[in-house]
């Protein structure tokens, strides 16, 4: 099956499937999203909470809670606490990337200003904080705290990393794991927990999230710059003009001779781009076969999250997340 042209992605029948839970945390999620002494909080929370995402990190804990035989009421919490950790990490990202727009629509900073969108961050983040101790789950507790530590680790790694052309490939998988899989494996490993599940199985969806995460930020990387503008939301080259390293620069300057790197140094560290730099490092990308090899990279991590469901017990929520690892790479084919 061609999923990318399916007329039911993997995602929208895992949000069927789950359709009862995930209005159970919507609930929560507008709920504990209120405040009674600072209207503003509801109002940039709305801004993007209501902006039609996919919801896919909820959606993964519900989907290994249920997976691992979970049948009480507590996975609509930490579904929650995993949206509202990504909601917060999204208002401060558009801050620090000094963001115009997401998902197609002005982002809260643009609307309001950077001291809102990195307070409300802040509030998100402590309602999360609040959600994830309700279960009275210490491990629980433990994964979403840490998690909620990698990603900042992440982010700022990425403030030194993204602009440095000694950045390798290492440095990259370790970015990518703090600003993106943390979550993705957090999500799927609390559910796996709350749910009482085997050591073995708990382990495979941690390792499932993880390698969807990396699978998924690989894809992203290299929509930026073979994309269709109007399917990703953003144009193509905007990595570039934004100066971040991602994998298929990093994978074109360690090929690079001296005169590429020279370019790579004035275009990416110096930041001094001209007219025609961006066919000029696309010409680049495909002369050292950059982008065909981030694509097997990408193609590699999905197997590797597809491979990790074979521990997991015989369920229509398996088949899914299999083919929700399909479907992330779909796009790249």
């Amino acid at each position: 099956m061609n999923l990318d042209q399916a007329s039911t992605k993997p995602h929208e029948l895992l949000a069927a499937h789950l359709d009862a839970k995930m209005k159970a945390v919507d609930t929560l999620i507008h709920d504990r999203m209120m405040s009674k002494h600072a209207p503003r909080i509801p109002e940039v929370t709305a801004h993007l909470v209501d902006a039609g995402g996919k919801r896919l990190r909820p959606m993964l804990t519900l989907a290994a809670a249920e997976l691992c035989g979970y049948t009480g009421a507590y996975d609509v919490h930490l579904a929650g606490t995993v949206e509202f950790i990504h909601t917060a990490t999204l208002l401060h990202d558009d801050v620090v990337d000094e963001s115009a727009q997401r998902r197609g629509r002005p982002t809260a900073n643009l609307l309001w200003d950077n001291k809102s969108s990195v307070l409300v961050g802040d509030y998100l983040f402590s309602r999360a904080f609040q959600l994830m101790v309700e279960p009275g789950s210490l491990r629980v507790l433990d994964i979403l705290s840490n998690a909620a530590a990698t990603i900042a680790e992440g982010e700022v790694l990425q403030l030194t990393a993204a602009q440095d052309l000694r950045t390798d490939e290492s440095i990259y998988l370790q970015v990518v794991r703090g600003k993106t899989a943390a979550l993705f494996s957090a999500a799927t490993e609390v559910g796996g927990v709350i749910a009482g599940a085997h050591e073995a199985e708990i382990n495979a969806l941690h390792a499932y999230g993880d390698a969807l995460g990396i699978a998924f930020q690989i894809v992203d990387d290299l929509l930026d710059y073979q994309g269709d503008s109007k399917a990703t939301g953003k144009n193509v080259g905007d990595d570039f003009r934004e100066r971040k390293l991602t994998l298929p620069v990093i994978k074109a300057v360690a090929k690079a001779n001296e005169e590429e790197r020279a370019f790579w140094s004035r275009t990416i560290e110096k930041g001094r781009q001209e007219d025609g730099d961006l066919e000029h490092a696309l010409a680049l990308l495909h002369k050292h076969n950059a982008l065909d090899a981030t694509r097997r990279d990408a193609l590699d991590w999905a197997e590797k999250a597809k491979q990790a469901m074979a521990e997991l017990p015989d369920h229509p929520l398996r088949e899914l997340l299999i083919d929700l690892a399909d479907y992330v790479v779909a796009r790249i084919n």
